[in-house]
C-alpha cells in the first residue's frame, strides 16, 4: 500500500494502483478473505450491511474496503454479540460520522480561506442587526 491508501495489483501482468474502494473480488473470493461463506454475502447484501457494486451482468464486485466492513460485522456480531439490525445501525451512525467530519473540514477549509480574504478590524468586537419597527 502506498501513502494514499492505494494498492498495489498485477494484473495481466501489468502491475498498477488501485484504490482501496476499487470493486476488484468477486464473491467467492471476497468471502475467503472475509472468512465466511458466500452466502453469508449474499444475506448481508439483501439486508444492507455491505452491498457491492454490481457488474454489467449483475455479478456482486467487492473492494478491500468491503472486504474490511464484512470482517467488521462478523466481529460485531461474534464477539460483541451484536445482532444485525443493530450492526445496520451502528454502520449508518459511523457513515453519518463520517458524513459530517468530511463536511467540518470542508467549512473549515473555507473559514480559513476567508479569513485570509476578508480580515476583521481589531475594533469590531460585535456586530449588531438593525430593524425597523412596522
Amino acid at each position: 500500500m502506498d501513502a494514499g491508501g492505494r494498492f498495489i495489483v498485477a494484473m495481466s501482468g501489468a502491475a498498477r494502483l488501485v484504490s482501496d474502494d476499487e470493486p476488484l473480488y468477486v464473491i467467492s473470493v471476497a468471502a475467503e478473505m472475509a472468512g465466511m461463506h458466500p452466502q453469508t454475502l449474499r444475506q448481508y447484501d439483501r439486508l444492507g450491511l455491505v452491498s457491492p457494486r454490481r457488474t454489467g451482468g449483475g455479478g456482486r464486485r467487492y473492494s478491500l474496503r468491503e472486504v474490511e466492513m464484512l470482517r467488521e460485522v462478523q466481529r460485531l456480531s461474534q464477539e460483541d454479540g451484536v445482532n444485525l439490525v443493530g450492526i445496520k445501525r451502528i454502520m449508518e451512525l459511523e457513515a453519518e460520522v463520517h458524513e459530517l467530519r468530511t463536511r467540518l473540514a470542508s467549512m473549515e477549509e473555507v473559514a480559513q480561506g476567508r479569513d485570509s480574504y476578508l480580515p476583521v478590524p481589531a475594533f469590531a468586537s460585535a456586530l449588531a442587526v438593525y430593524r425597523s419597527r412596522p
